[in-house]
């Protein structure tokens, strides 16, 4: 019988600035209530209940992807399994929105515009400056200090996220799945999104319309040549999950609430 692989992605809880409204990127901060709530009663409740067991986990260098990954580790009872956090798995860097509120962008850019730079493929914000109040905070982050110089963004989109995701999966995620390794990847939208998009094959224009809820968990099955065997499963009920995604695509989120980073 053909040798088959999964690997198991869950994006982070809601975080303070979703809560807030604001682009986050690569600022570090906290789960926000909610989002600690649904680390636990959604993403590791659906896991239990399907009785994943896992046997290295890998996540981001930002608080939200690993708070979200200490919560679900610890309901399952495997705060022991190791634990990989790279910058490759970080969400992609929002340049100078950075710290905006996405309605006050929406109004100063125009909606299509602001839709244009959370979507798609190869657009990117304007890059950030030192003029941005959270640039020092950023690139002064010691958890982004063995970066060289010349990789750290100042601003990214689908396509440049996929650039450092893609070649973390290929040559560090598929070698521990290869193994025999129970493999669990707490990330964020854009570096998940990247990976599916790599995974299924999907093209630009589709990848644009794919949105990743958070705190779901979902399952990726793979044949042997770690091509997808089956599309990807979501561990919750099919309206659960539509809903949610209908909620990160709208861009209503732009003047209501954040559902995304």
């Amino acid at each position: 019988m053909a040798k088959r692989y999964s690997i198991v992605c869950l994006r982070h809880g809601e975080s303070e600035w979703n809560k807030a409204n604001l682009f986050c990127g690569w600022h570090d901060v906290n789960l926000s209530e909610t989002g600690i709530w649904d680390a636990s009663e959604i993403s590791a409740a659906s896991l239990k209940k399907e009785g994943f067991q896992f046997d290295i986990a890998f996540t981001s260098c930002l608080k939200r992807a690993h708070q979200t990954l200490e919560i679900v580790l610890k309901e399952l009872d495997l705060e022991q399994i190791p634990v990989v956090m790279d910058w490759r798995l970080n969400e992609r860097h929002y340049g100078a929105l950075t710290g905006f509120n996405k309605r006050e962008m929406a109004e100063v850019y125009g909606e299509e515009q602001v839709q244009v730079w959370r979507r798609s493929f190869n657009v990117p914000p304007p890059a950030i400056t030192s003029n941005n109040p959270y640039y020092e905070q950023i690139r002064g982050n010691q958890k982004f200090k063995k970066i060289k110089n010349e990789n750290f963004p100042d601003a990214e989109t689908l396509e440049s996220t996929m650039k450092r995701v893609v070649p973390f999966y290929e040559e560090v995620i598929k070698e521990q799945v290869r193994s025999g390794k129970r493999v669990l990847i707490v990330a964020h939208g854009t570096s998940l999104r990247g990976l599916v998009k790599h995974v299924k094959g999907m093209s630009d224009t589709e990848i644009m319309k794919f949105n990743l809820p958070n705190s779901i968990p979902f399952v990726l099955e793979l044949d042997e040549n770690f091509k997808l065997v089956e599309d990807i499963k979501f561990l919750a009920d099919k309206e659960f999950v539509l809903n949610a995604m209908e909620k990160v695509a709208s861009i209503g989120n732009l003047l209501t609430n954040c559902t995304e980073h």
